[in-house]
């Protein structure tokens, strides 16, 4: 933690930066930590802040189909440093003493982590819970959390003697405060125009959601309970809305450059918030962190440098098919024997296996594939055996989300030998490289355009899996039909680049039938008739051009979509202007 010439501060509500440290939850606080490692690869002058969970998340235990959300219990001083600097932030009128923990990215350059922490023998018993539960409790304790990220954050960076910063990147709107303190730091009381431009030309903001319930709201009377009136109260209104507290507008307003994480997701956006100029950064995977042992080994010995360069993964077209197939085997087996351990699934090494592993609720249709089991059994009957794997956890006060988990233990009850399916429970960064490496297709099927981004399919193809998924997010710019994977159509989606003749879609107007009115079956169709015409018949019966896809994942979507290239365009796209280059 020496280094104090970073000039950049990336706040983030959660962080996924090792899987022994449950500091995150799922896709936003992962796409965090793959972010600042690609800048500690490529010598970018920044810091990260986020909170220190001591009971993370929740563990899931899964009894009967039943989710139970468990506290997780790790020793944050075995991965932490305790730095002597505090901070105060005040909370209901209360001085709240804040700690600050030390991590560091090790790369071409060391990236400092700044983890915040109440949980202090001088704060009351209640104060020293704020940073214990990462998205636990009401909107009180949500907003007290927001509170001393945003606000003591900013107050820890100084006390740090983080003294170079020329740049605020806001990761999601849950640290909009920040730039409240940023404000209110002339201690005049008044605000003016120049201050609040002066503000966001310091700052940089990037959504995740497009879904409504994604964006953080508070009553205005809960606000200014919990920070006080740190900027006047009108100028707050107006910045952040007139009848509640809603930290994206917040964001919006004191920002210099905003943008979405996919093509799709920035117009989305733009639709959501009018009159806002958001551009686009389509997400990226850290390639080191997300590549299996068997494809690193691979590419270390055909594809030198790619670790410093995934550019290099374009050469992947040209890998021995032989060693792509090993390589693959080698992930495989270790997903079929982990699922045999923990989840006594009877998984078979050479039968085809389709993974589904995302948070459990309702618009990302986790159970879609389930729609019709007996057409499933069908296939599985007629073209080969099918292996399931589904892992991820519901909200606890997500009642849809459990229901999900429940719908999927039931149809386990009913599986064979065609049809095998399991669940792994809690799903973390371990299971995840697990999965994403060891099926033979990723399955991804929200409902659109509720994908912002999606990052797992990216991790599936830097280790040659081809994705079957809703065109939404970055499946749009992804996906070429029967190169890189296939395209879920339907009423809410439409074949992805260069799709073949044939598609279901086609099929439908030549028969001038529609399942429009229930777009959930029209999709489950899809799925259906992918699976029945295109792609098991290719993994069972064509080794040779099932192999060619697999190295067109790697060729083309592993060698973009990282998060190299994606650090890249936030340096050209935003940070330089701050950092005058």
């Amino acid at each position: 933690m020496e280094d104090r010439n970073a000039r950049i501060a990336y706040f983030s509500m959660e962080l996924g930066l090792s899987k022994q440290m449950p500091t995150y939850c799922g896709g936003l606080g992962l796409l965090a930590g793959d972010l600042l490692y690609s800048a500690a690869d490529l010598n970018l002058p920044i810091v990260g802040v986020t909170l220190l969970y001591k009971k993370g998340h929740f563990y899931q235990k899964i009894n009967a189909g039943e989710q139970q959300e468990l506290p997780v219990h790790w020793s944050h001083d075995d991965f932490l440093m305790r730095l002597p600097q505090k901070i105060a932030v005040t909370i209901e009128g209360r001085s709240v003493a804040v700690q600050a923990w030390g991590f560091t990215i090790k790369g071409n350059a060391d990236v400092p982590v700044i983890f915040l922490d109440t949980d202090l023998p001088e704060n009351s018993a209640e104060d020293r819970t704020i940073t214990h539960t990462l998205y636990g409790g009401d909107e009180r304790y949500r907003i007290m959390q927001e509170a001393v990220l945003g606000i003591g954050g900013v107050r820890m960076l100084n006390a740090l003697g983080f003294e170079s910063l020329s740049l605020y990147h806001m990761n999601e709107g849950h640290s909009a405060l920040l730039a409240l303190e940023l404000l209110s730091r002339g201690g005049s009381g008044e605000v003016s125009e120049a201050a609040v431009e002066a503000v966001k030309k310091r700052c940089i903001f990037t959504t995740h959601t497009p879904a409504p319930s994604g964006h953080d709201k508070f009553e205005y009377t809960l606000v200014f309970n919990i920070i006080g009136e740190i900027v006047p109260k009108k100028m707050l209104m107006r910045l952040g809305g007139e009848d509640r507290l809603n930290m994206t507008l917040l964001a919006l307003n004191l920002s210099h450059y905003v943008n979405g994480v996919a093509k799709k997701h920035g117009e989305v956006s733009g639709r959501m918030f009018p009159g806002y100029h958001i551009e686009s950064i389509t997400n990226g995977v850290n390639s080191k962190r997300w590549t299996s042992e068997a494809f690193k080994h691979l590419f270390d010995r055909r594809l030198p440098h790619w670790q410093d360069d995934p550019l290099q993964l374009r050469k992947a077209a040209h890998l021995p098919d032989e060693e792509v197939l090993a390589a693959h085997r080698e992930a495989k087996s270790r997903l079929i024997d982990y699922a045999n351990e923990k989840a006594n699934a009877g998984f078979d090494y050479d039968f085809f296996t389709i993974g589904f592993a995302r948070r459990f609720t309702g618009y990302k249709r986790p159970t879609l594939i389930l729609n019709n089991i007996e057409r499933l059994k069908g296939i599985a009957n007629s073209l080969g055996p099918i292996q399931l794997v589904f892992a991820g956890k519901a909200h606890p006060k997500d009642a849809e989300g459990k229901a999900l988990i429940r719908r999927v233990y039931e149809v386990i009850k009913s599986s064979d030998d065609r049809l095998r399916i399991c669940y792994l429970e809690n799903y973390d960064m371990e299971t995840a490289m697990l999965m994403t490496s060891g099926v033979d297709l990723w399955l991804n099927n929200p409902k659109p355009p509720q994908e912002a981004s999606g990052t797992s399919g990216m991790k599936a193809a830097h280790n040659g899996v081809p994705s079957l998924s809703t065109l939404d997010g970055w499946w749009i710019e992804g996906c070429i039909e029967g190169v890189t994977g296939w395209a879920i159509e339907g009423s809410t989606g439409s074949a992805c680049s260069s799709s073949v003749p044939g598609s279901e879609s086609e099929r439908r107007d030549k028969e001038g039938r529609s399942d429009k009115n229930d777009p959930d079956m029209e999709e489950a169709e899809s799925i259906y008739l992918k699976l029945e015409k295109m792609i098991m018949p290719t993994f069972y019966n064509n080794n040779a051009a099932w192999v060619k896809i697999m190295k067109s994942c790697i060729s083309i979507n592993a060698s973009f979509f990282n998060s190299q290239r994606m650090v890249k365009q936030y340096v050209v796209n935003a940070y330089n202007t701050c950092l005058g280059r």
